[in-house]
């Protein structure tokens, strides 16, 4: 017995069978179409290669209505069925762009090489080895237009708007033994910054240059501007204080208008006290030593070379009050930070001094500081 809605599913039923029956006789009409059109090509194709068709799959079905499809129909030939027998290969397009890729990788390498990169700059060490470091945007650069540099047998000048603006220097001690100053000053040269003394390397004693006395009088009898440095080996800021006042008795009688230069290195063949510091230690100390000079009313800079300056201090520490002296023997500096001196030649040879001695270009006029 039924009732009315077992008629309803049971015509629901009826209807969606229909439905799906001729949902499937459509799809396999397409399928047929699809395939009678490309045996076509197929077969076009081989006769004009000579090839036979092996192997083949057969396919035999009975459409609805009790239409028989012939196996023909369904015959599918590996072995000469090709990509551009199908229409929708052609719908992507050829890819070409090995070249562009391999451009914009050369692009970015470019990029990343810290010699174009504008972001480092290439410090070479005492043992010759070099490396690129980092230039920090926190520590101001130097404006120097090296255009302006002239060079006269040795002694340069810098030169803005077609007036000098320099001065040059040379740095001396007992190692150049006797100087004539007056012929120094007649060579050319405006200031002489002269050794007080040292701090020994492996005993860590003070010890007076023999010759600061002297030296200093008869370049400030021949008319020289006078500046002074020591050779610290301070381990403890306590040490370069104990410097500091030092040089401060050396000098509290005199008239200086060039800096008071703190110099820290290491020692060539020998072993420095100061190679055990790090490189924070290394900044305190500078920085009593210099502090101690400014508190007394003298201009205090730093000297150093490139590499002791951006990688074995903490710079930016030191050139936020002080000045520096750059050691740096190149035609044109490379240190990209601020700077007021330059030694450019350790090697110098000039009138008034038989050997080797250091030639400085100074930037700016002290006696107006």
């Amino acid at each position: 017995m039924r009732f009315d809605d077992d008629y309803n599913s049971y015509d629901k039923g009826i209807f969606q069978t229909k439905t799906a029956a001729v949902c499937i006789i459509g799809i396999l009409a397409v399928i047929v179409i699809v395939f009678v059109f490309n045996v076509d090509n197929i077969k076009r194709n081989g006769s004009n290669s000579g090839t036979s068709a092996t192997p083949s799959v057969t396919i035999s079905e009975t459409v609805g209505g009790g239409a028989s499809v012939s196996e023909d129909d369904f015959v599918l030939s590996y072995s000469t069925l090709h990509p551009e027998d199908l229409d929708f290969y052609q719908m992507y397009p050829e890819v070409s762009e090995s070249v562009s890729v391999s451009e914009e990788v050369v692009e970015e390498v470019a990029e990343d090489d810290p010699a174009t990169d504008g972001k480092h700059t290439l410090i070479t060490y005492d043992d010759g080895k070099e490396e690129w470091v980092s230039i920090s945007k926190y520590i101001t650069k130097n404006i120097y237009d090296y255009t302006n540099l002239a060079d006269q047998d040795g002694i340069k000048e810098y030169i803005y708007n077609g007036r000098k603006i320099s001065s040059f220097g040379v740095d001396i001690s007992k190692d150049q033994d006797y100087i004539d100053f007056n012929k120094l000053k007649k060579a050319g040269v405006d200031f002489v910054m002269i050794r007080v003394g040292a701090r020994g390397y492996a005993s860590g004693q003070l010890m007076l240059d023999d010759y600061f006395e002297d030296n200093f009088r008869r370049a400030s009898n021949a008319g020289l501007d006078i500046g002074v440095y020591f050779l610290s080996q301070a381990i403890t800021e306590e040490e370069a204080e104990e410097e500091a006042e030092l040089v401060i008795e050396k000098i509290e009688t005199e008239k200086l208008l060039y800096p008071v230069a703190f110099i820290m290195e290491y020692a060539e063949g020998e072993t420095a006290r100061v190679e055990a510091l790090g490189k924070s230690e290394k900044t305190m100390i500078a920085r009593a030593f210099l502090k101690k000079i400014d508190e007394a009313g003298y201009k205090a800079v730093i000297y150093g070379k490139k590499a002791w300056l951006m990688k074995y201090l903490e710079l930016n520490k030191i050139v936020s009050d002080f000045d520096v002296w750059l050691s740096e023997e190149t035609d044109i500096p490379t240190y990209p930070y601020e700077f007021t001196m330059w030694q450019y030649n350790k090697r110098g040879r000039i009138d008034g001094i038989k050997g080797d001695v250091g030639f400085n270009l100074c930037f700016v006029d002290y006696s107006l500081r």
